[in-house]
């Protein structure tokens, strides 16, 4: 039996008013693709949705967790290139178009990623927020990846990651197959996918990321990094982050922009 060679592995976590569309966005895509859904939180409403789109809902035993939810996610895709979906966002119909594009061009790539939307939710009503100050320095950051014959270096990977995370973590793809099962090592929650690629960045493999805007991206008062935002957690994981690659007055001086950028968010 032929291997699959793509899943998008949506994380489901509570009865998110977004889950839907996410769904039907990826149903929607031009390359059909393996969908599943998995869970640390089942329950009717959930079992219902899953089972209307006949997709198949995988429960984690134990307690909801960001690292737990993401690599029991990760293990269950049968791809060789998994897509960790993040419930609140939309896939364009392109995405895996552009995914297996690149990876028949780049097979040794270990991670894909591309540009983002910002939709931003007011009143129950999602505007796009794209231009904005997080969105424009990711962009900058990752001009050096543009050098797509020279990313499979450890150094120039790093680059992109190294004064901040550039790559946006819902638009991931992981070659599974080249990466192994040995996936989110961190003990971060909001700095998880930042201290990922970092380690996969030194790790053999190209980083590929397409300029288009593949995703979009929804921030709202429910979502994970939000709530991280609010309680601080995610400035005290960046500190760690940036004292841990950088000299101490460079750590300082990002980490006084980044709280201005932040703002963002509010």
């Amino acid at each position: 039996m032929e291997k699959t060679l793509h899943t998008f592995a949506i994380c489901a976590y509570g009865e998110s008013p977004y889950l839907e569309q996410c769904i039907r966005s990826l149903l929607g895509q031009t390359v059909k693709t393996e969908i599943i859904c998995c869970t640390a939180t089942p329950g009717p409403w959930l079992y219902e949705l899953t089972e209307r789109y006949r997709i198949p809902l995988y429960v984690r035993d134990g307690e909801p967790g960001i690292r737990e939810d993401w690599l029991y996610a990760y293990r269950m895709a049968k791809g060789r290139l998994v897509t960790i979906a993040h419930q609140d966002d939309i896939y364009r119909k392109n995405y895996t178009e552009e995914l297996i594009r690149a990876y028949g061009r780049w097979p040794d790539m270990t991670v894909f990623a591309s540009d983002y939307a910002t939709l931003r939710m007011r009143d129950g009503h999602a505007e796009d927020d794209t231009w904005n100050l997080p969105w424009l320095v990711k962009k900058l950051l990752r001009l050096p990846l543009r050098l797509r014959i020279l990313t499979d270096r450890a150094w120039l990977k790093k680059t992109a990651v190294l004064f901040g995370n550039s790559i946006c973590c819902p638009s991931c793809t992981y070659h599974k197959e080249l990466i192994g099962e040995d996936m989110f090592r961190s003990g971060y929650r909001y700095a998880l996918d930042w201290d990922n690629l970092y380690d996969l960045a030194q790790r053999k493999g190209r980083f590929v990321v397409s300029e288009k805007p593949l995703i979009a991206y929804r921030i709202h008062d429910g979502s994970a990094t939000k709530a991280l935002i609010v309680n601080r957690e995610r400035f005290r994981e960046e500190e760690s982050m940036f004292r841990r690659m950088l000299p101490r007055r460079l750590a300082e001086f990002l980490l006084r922009f980044y709280g201005y950028a932040s703002r963002e968010y509010d």
